[in-house]
């Protein structure tokens, strides 16, 4: 019997994050652009400087419903209308609203891009925001708001900024405001959150896909360039200002079968030289299955079905920029356990913060760290929307358009000992605020006795 050889494998082929192509229209939109040869849906990115902390004092939620109503009709169509534009382009375009600013998301097939880059423009350029849609958006969010407090997740990382900010900043609120707030909300003020802020002088696109048979340079100029608007300044944000000193905020669930954990911190964001040890440092506690605190928390104790630490970038300006640098990264703990189980699972989670603090990383597990980080990226970013999506956080943390690419290159050289030093500075056993949403009967004392800070009960 003839065997035919054992297929092996290729040589790998070098890789790096696409360089995208830097531009501005004649209206003072910057383009970002990289052609992806083979990727026939087109992503559009487009970052607008309408930040959370621009909206006016007591409309906490104007910039979410101001960014659900983009596409509830235009100067030339209904909402209905638009929505049929969209479908028969077989686009799609979502908008949300976050600390930075106002995210606008597009895609299409390549064939058809032309035509919706002219829906979005519209979109941009000459929102209707009629009075009944406007009413419709506001109700549906707040609808969304008692199921957001239902759940443990969220309510967790609403206590959470409550407790890390000064009530004065708008980080310690809601992202999408409360029902008070949000009930306030009308198209008067959506309209005006829209002129003061929505211009292409101070907004980015960013486009990616195969270009191929598309003049995308005519393309850009009828539809996005032909959208005006005044150049004023963007809104320049203040300063981040956190209370990290260590405590512990119980968010009472009387009966709960589980208790949410949520622990974190405000921490050095992506423009701190420190961010690359940091990732690497905080996979290693946290990242994935094989982390350690699965290992302990899940795989030896059976708390969890698992617990994840990670970074969180909230707000982030580079250090040149006329505010300075103002930015910071939410750096946290997350996962849940059964509600007997929760004094002995910080106790236990605890140890493991003072082990590694103790005795550091092993080089073993650098090694897979960098593995799974690096390694993983070229399939991380084979579509369209994962490239641009990861340009367009450059771009709203102002970073420079290498950015992720270099980041790999330092992950790559980043050793033990520098990743060791980040996850022990990035999660201070004694600096760590801990929300736990949970039955605070139970959980209160076994939880004061741990020593972790001082504990207060709230209701849920």
């Amino acid at each position: 019997m003839e065997f035919h050889p054992q297929p092996r494998g290729g040589a790998p082929k070098p890789w790096a994050f696409p360089a995208p192509e830097r531009s501005r229209l004649a209206n003072g939109l910057t383009l970002l652009t990289s052609h992806r040869p083979g990727q026939q849906v087109v992503a559009v990115e487009v970052n607008l400087v309408a930040p959370l902390e621009a909206e006016p004092e007591g409309l906490d939620g104007v910039a979410t419903i101001m960014a659900r109503a983009l596409s509830e009709g235009t100067d030339k169509y209904t909402a209905e209308e638009f929505a049929a534009e969209l479908e028969r382009c077989g686009a799609t375009l979502d908008a949300h609203a976050d600390h930075p600013g106002v995210r606008v998301s597009l895609e299409v097939p390549a064939s058809r891009l032309p035509r919706a880059l002219g829906l979005l423009a519209d979109a941009l350029r000459a929102p209707a925001f009629p009075d009944s849609e406007i009413e419709r958006l506001v109700r549906n969010r707040l609808d969304e708001i008692p199921h957001e407090l239902a759940n443990p997740a969220r309510r967790a990382a609403m206590a959470l900024s409550k407790e890390l900010f000064p009530a004065t900043s708008r980080m310690s609120r809601p992202r999408q405001g409360t029902e008070e707030t949000v009930a306030r909300i009308d198209a008067a003020a959506v309209r005006a959150f829209y002129d003061a802020h929505v211009r292409p002088a101070t907004g980015t696109a960013v486009i990616v896909g195969d270009f191929t048979g598309v003049d995308l340079d005519a393309a850009l100029a009828d539809t996005l360039g032909a959208w005006t608007g005044s150049t004023a300044e963007p809104w320049k944000p203040s300063p981040v200002v956190a209370d990290d000193t260590g405590r512990v905020v119980i968010v009472d669930r009387p009966g709960a079968v589980q208790t949410q954990l949520l622990i974190g911190r405000i921490g050095a964001d992506r423009h701190d030289q420190v961010w690359p040890a940091q990732v690497l440092g905080t996979y290693c506690l946290g990242g994935t299955l094989t982390s350690r605190l699965d290992r302990v928390l899940r795989e030896e104790k059976g708390y969890t079905y698992g617990v994840r630490s990670f970074g969180q970038v909230l707000r982030s300006t580079a250090p040149s920029s006329p505010e300075g640098a103002t930015g910071a990264a939410l750096l946290a703990i997350s996962g849940s356990v059964d509600t007997a189980s929760t004094g002995p699972a910080l106790q236990d989670l605890w140890t493991v913060l003072r082990t590694l603090a103790a005795e550091g990383l092993t080089d073993a597990e650098r090694d897979v760290a960098v593995q799974n980080l690096v390694g993983v990226a070229p399939l991380k970013y084979e579509t369209a929307a994962a490239v641009a999506g990861t340009l367009a956080d450059q771009v709203e943390q102002q970073l420079p358009d290498d950015y992720q690419a270099q980041l790999y290159v330092r992950l790559a050289e980043t050793g033990t000992v520098e990743a060791t030093a980040a996850v022990v500075n990035a999660f201070p056993v004694d600096r760590l605020v801990t929300v736990l949403v949970g039955d605070a009967a139970q959980i209160a004392e076994p939880v004061k006795a741990l020593g972790i800070g001082e504990a207060t009960v709230v209701s849920g």
